[in-house]
C-alpha cells in the first residue's frame, strides 16, 4: 500500500531525478543498499517495508515518502544491480555484440537474480505504481543500453535500418524472458546463441550477411 505522502511520478520524474538534500540522498542510498541485500538473501518476499526499515535504519514514513510500495523500492534497487552486472560488449560486429549480450542476459536470468526479476515482473502486473519504477529503473536502462548496440550496428551498415530498434530488442531478448517465466526450456549459453542466431539471421543487412 502506498504511503500517504507519495505522489505518483512520471517515468522521467521520479524522486531519484529531483534535487534533494544530502541527508535525503543518503537515506535513499541506505534504503536501496538494504533492499538489494534483502533481495539477494530471500528474493522479493524478504524485502518488506518493515525489513527494509530495520536493515537500513530509515523510518517507514521516510521510505513511503520516496516510494509507493516495497515492489517499487525493489525495482529501483534491482535495476541498479543489473546495470552493473551486464556491461555492454564491444566485439566489433553486430553478431558478436548481440550474441555476447544474449549470453550475458541468459546467464543473469539463469542465476538467483533471475528469480527476483520474475517476482518483480509478476508483482508489477498488479501494482501499477510499482510498474512505473520497474519500467524506469529496470527496463528503460536495459533498453537504452541495447539501443547503443543497435546504433553501432547501424553505423557499420550491419542491420536493416527499416527495423525499429524496439522491435529488434523484443525479438532478440523477449525469448529469454519467456523461457525464464515459462520454464519450458533451460537458459544455457548454447541456447542463447541459438536464439541470437535465429533473430540476427533476419536482422542483418545483406552486406553483413554475405561477410
Amino acid at each position: 500500500m502506498a504511503g500517504a505522502g507519495w505522489t505518483a511520478p512520471g517515468v522521467a520524474e521520479t524522486e531519484a531525478a529531483r534535487p534533494q538534500r544530502p541527508r535525503s540522498v543518503r537515506a535513499r542510498e541506505k534504503v536501496l543498499e538494504a533492499t538489494d541485500a534483502l533481495l539477494t538473501e530471500g528474493g522479493l518476499p524478504a524485502a518488506t517495508i518493515d525489513a527494509i526499515s530495520v536493515r537500513s535504519g530509515v523510518s517507514k514514513a521516510t521510505i513511503y515518502k520516496h516510494w509507493p510500495s516495497r515492489t517499487a523500492v525493489a525495482a529501483e534497487a534491482f535495476g541498479q544491480r543489473m546495470s552493473a552486472a551486464l556491461p555492454l560488449p564491444d566485439t566489433g560486429s553486430a553478431h558478436g555484440d548481440f550474441s555476447t549480450q544474449a549470453r550475458l542476459v541468459s546467464e543473469f536470468y539463469g542465476s538467483p537474480a533471475g528469480a527476483v526479476f520474475a517476482q518483480l515482473l509478476a508483482a508489477s502486473v498488479t501494482d501499477p505504481d510499482a510498474a512505473v519504477f520497474f519500467r524506469a529503473f529496470f527496463l528503460a536502462g536495459r533498453r537504452r543500453a541495447i539501443g547503443e548496440l543497435w546504433q553501432r550496428a547501424l553505423d557499420r551498415g550491419e542491420v536493416d535500418p527499416d527495423i525499429d530498434v524496439e522491435v529488434a530488442q523484443d525479438v532478440l531478448f523477449g525469448p529469454l524472458v519467456f523461457r525464464l517465466l515459462s520454464g519450458h526450456a533451460p537458459l544455457t549459453p548454447e541456447l542463447a546463441d541459438q536464439i541470437a542466431d535465429a533473430a540476427l539471421h533476419g536482422l542483418l543487412s545483406d552486406t553483413a550477411r554475405d561477410r
